[in-house]
């Protein structure tokens, strides 16, 4: 180390430590004594001095374990339940056993250099790992689980997720090409980082990637890239950073796919449908692409289809320390981020027989015919047979449009040491202060479309017993009628959250003692519009939509925002944090510790349209819906020697929840408890090195207020086991190894019916240095193309048998040359 100092996540001080040393003691599994960890506490500490449970990952780690999306990443994080099956984005994420009554990650903020990506990780269709991607500019992710996560970030009880940038103290980069080789994917990174003068330091890098994507869609599904860059200059006493992010990507949002299911509830048997992987195709085709809708302003629009999850974002940021004299430092972070973009994709309604779907839109002796594809206008002369399935699907396009997610966030805190009774105090104290915006239209439409893979799959028409149309060029409605008639709706929110807080910390020998305090208060105000408001306002309109001066059956069922009649939204919150932990130093090698906290999240724009806040004056009708509590407990043993590390956390928790689902238009108003055990380890010796880590979880819904029947059934898609290890081997030039990842069976829905079978994914990787700085590699995700089901909308086995449900993606296998300079 040359003592260049950087200051990552939410730490209180600088640490002497380049993040390409941070880097090398994760690469190394933890064995060095000096790791050091910084997100989400006072101040960096020692593993073994530290009263929480987190863990790392380098930038050589996130390359072997052949991640295709940062939710895949996070598999790999013990006490992390990752369901990647969404694709680039969407993905459910929680943490020891906290739930996951909606989507995204509610109790769990995801992080870029300690300050957040989203206020809020579960917006509806915009999720924050939706706008997060890993590259060559990631030095390190680091997460804390519980802990001082409740009091040194806003709305993330559960934990903290970062990722940590290089900055340029390690001087060179490095180019590589990657490609599929059995899927589409074509895609090139670049870094560099290094010193302008003694003092001044930078890093830029960046990617570009097309290609279908994982899955069989019929066109380019994914295609964009990002670019980051970093300026560092040192002076005495500390530093001033100034950083920018532009990230404008495309890729598809994988939701529910049909699945054949044979057996029973608690034994049952998934399949792929003729003609349809549910690991490898999409309800997505190179026939369905556009969207006619009206936009957010009842205008008639076309959105097209393949924009998928579309991100754009343009942030830049300012982070900086330094000395006020008399042993006090000020830790400065500023981000704005100007965000929008588009959610956009086919959800599956409901999935039958052709001639049972026909009948329930056309009427007895109704008819079918393809809309459009290489068989436009060719009647279905026998539905039974159709596609070797026999099935049609009543998609209803989720297509979102982001306005504005627009993100301003600032962290000051000013930090000091004091020597008292022959220990050490260490004082912080803070004030967070964010703004997000939350600008949505939902513009739903209703299609009819075959199901076959390939992203062949074609829309189709219904025809009455006396010829006329139902459908119009393989639309049943310009609006969500699947649903009926719902979902029609303009958000324009802003949410301000105020934190100051404070912390000290005592160490005394192998003593340390730790309590933190936090204080979040804030506001929401804004509008939202839809007829879900009731009071009379319309949601459905005949309006001519392809203007032949006709108003089809279809063109009666077109969805509107009544923008004129919109409901107001004027409420604050406020809640206490706290935590407190112990930690003892039993030997060099040896600690133990325990922890006691209680920390909140501020619900978001889920509470909306719901029955907690008035559309008559926009406050609350209930004063503690604002805010969802979540109590903790954990303790648990640290041992470091040598090549081998263990850790073992016991862990407690109580949550209060109030969600909203848009897929099924439900409310959640409950409260869990899950208690369980976390263990993690590694092991290196010689060239053998081995990661692991395992999580068992016990859960169950201990009170709802909505849906008694549910209480004591263990929450939805909540494993009790899930498991992660990676043995590899370096032998000179070269590196090979394995990735598993595993989990045990769950539950489709809280009803505790249809199970979720378990699965363990492979995921292998072979390294190759045939002369010094070139690298070749060879990776493959889901190595024997396991079917992992994730979620699934169904409760139980339809009669039909045909469940929709989300699998991570099959086997892809990639191949790379990496050129370091």
């Amino acid at each position: 180390m040359k003592g260049v100092t950087i200051l990552l996540a939410t730490s209180a001080i600088a640490l002497p430590v380049s993040a390409h040393a941070q880097a090398t003691d994760a690469a190394s599994a933890n064995t060095d004594t000096s790791d050091i960890i910084v997100t989400a506490v006072a101040r960096g500490q020692n593993k073994l001095d530290s009263s929480i449970s987190v863990s790392s990952l380098s930038a050589e780690q996130l390359q072997t374990s052949a991640p295709r999306s940062v939710a895949e990443v996070f598999r790999n994080i013990p006490g992390i339940r990752s369901e990647s099956s969404g694709g680039e984005g969407n993905a459910n994420i929680a943490v020891r056993g906290l739930p996951v009554a909606s989507g995204g990650a509610k109790f769990l903020q995801l992080q870029e250099d300690g300050l957040p990506v989203l206020e809020y990780g579960d917006i509806t269709f915009g999720n924050a790992d939706i706008f997060l991607r890993a590259d060559f500019n990631v030095a390190r992710v680091e997460a804390i689980r519980g802990g001082s996560a409740s009091t040194f970030a806003s709305n993330s009880p559960g934990g903290v997720i970062n990722l940590i940038s290089k900055t340029g103290e390690q001087e060179g980069g490095a180019i590589q090409a990657s490609t599929g080789l059995d899927y589409s994917d074509y895609r090139l990174d670049l870094d560099y980082g290094g010193h302008l003068t003694d003092s001044l330091r930078f890093h830029i890098g960046g990617f570009y990637r097309q290609g279908t994507g994982p899955r069989q869609a019929g066109y380019d599904g994914n295609k964009g890239g990002q670019l980051k860059f970093n300026i560092t200059k040192e002076f005495t006493g500390g530093y001033i950073r100034l950083y920018g992010k532009y990230l404008d990507d495309r890729a598809i949002g994988y939701l529910p796919n049909p699945v054949r299911v044979t057996g029973t509830n608690s034994n049952p048997h998934y399949e792929n449908i003729p003609g349809f992987s549910i690991n490898q195709d999409t309800l997505h085709s190179r026939y369905i692409t556009r969207n006619v809708t009206l936009d957010g302003n009842n205008n008639p629009v076309v959105d097209d289809i393949r924009d998928g999850q579309h991100p754009i974002v343009k942030s830049f940021g300012l982070e900086s320390q330094f000395g006020l004299g008399g042993g006090w430092q000020v830790t400065e972070r500023f981000r704005y981020s100007d965000i929008s973009g588009r959610f956009i994709s086919n959800f599956p309604s409901n999935v039958d027989s052709a001639s049972t779907i026909a009948t329930a839109l056309g009427g007895a002796g109704a008819t079918l015919s393809y809309a459009n594809g290489p068989k436009a206008g060719q009647i279905i002369s026998n539905p039974s047979t159709l596609n070797g399935n026999g099935l049609l699907a009543q998609i209803v396009v989720f297509d979102t449009k982001l306005n504005s997610l627009d993100n301003i966030t600032n962290d000051i805190r000013i930090t000091r040491d004091f020597a008292i009774g022959g220990g050490k105090l260490s004082f912080t104290a803070g004030f967070y202060k964010s703004r997000q915006t939350i600008d949505t239209d939902w513009l739903w439409t209703s299609l009819l479309s075959d199901v076959v893979g390939g992203g062949n799959a074609a829309l189709v028409n219904v025809r009455n017993a006396a010829g006329q149309l139902v459908t119009q060029d393989g639309a049943y409605a310009y609006a969500a009628s699947y649903f009926g008639g719902c979902c029609r709706r303009s958000y324009n929110v802003d949410y301000n959250t105020n934190a100051p807080f404070a912390s000290l910390s005592y160490e005394t020998g192998r003593l340390t003692l730790d309590g933190s305090l936090r204080y979040d208060f804030g506001n929401a105000q804004g509008t939202i519009a839809g007829s879900d408001l009731g009071g009379g306002r319309v949601g459905t309109i005949s309006y001519d939509i392809n203007g032949d001066g006709v108003i089809s059956d279809a063109e009666t069922r077109v969805g509107v925002i009544p923008l004129t009649n919109p409901a107001p939204v004027k409420y604050s919150f406020n809640y206490w944090s706290y935590s407190f932990g112990a930690n003892y130093r039993l030997a060099e090698y040896l600690a133990i510790f325990a922890r006691y906290s209680r920390g909140g999240r501020a619900n978001a724009d889920r509470l909306l349209f719901g029955p907690a806040v008035s559309t008559v004056d926009g406050h609350l009708v209930s004063s503690d819906a604002a805010v969802d509590m979540v109590d903790q407990a954990e303790g648990g043993i640290k041992y470091r020697s040598g090549g081998l590390a263990l850790y073992a956390t016991g862990f407690w928790a109580r949550t209060e929840e109030q969600n909203f689902e848009a897929t099924t238009q439900t409310f959640f108003n409950r409260k869990y408890r899950a208690y369980g055990l976390e263990l993690e380890g590694s092991y290196r010796m010689g060239g053998f090195s081995l990661t692991a880590g395992g999580t068992w979880t016990k859960a169950k819904i201990v009170s709802d207020v909505l849906n008694p029947a549910v209480v004591g059934n263990r929450p939805r898609r909540q494993a009790e086991f899930v498991f992660q290890a990676t043995p590899q081997y370096d032998f000179g030039p070269a590196t090979i190894g394995v990735n598993f990842i595993g989990t045990t069976s769950s539950y489709t829905q809280d009803t505790n019916q249809l199970k979720l079978p378990g699965y363990t994914t492979v995921n292998a990787f072979l390294q190759y240095r045939p002369i010094e700085r070139v690298q070749l590699s060879l990776n493959a995700n889901n190595l024997f193309n396991v079917k992992g089901f994730t979620e699934a909308e169904d409760a139980s086995i339809p009669a039909n048998g045909i469940v929709r449900a989300r699998s991570i993606n099959g086997r892809t296998v990639s191949a790379a040359v990496r050129l370091s300079f």
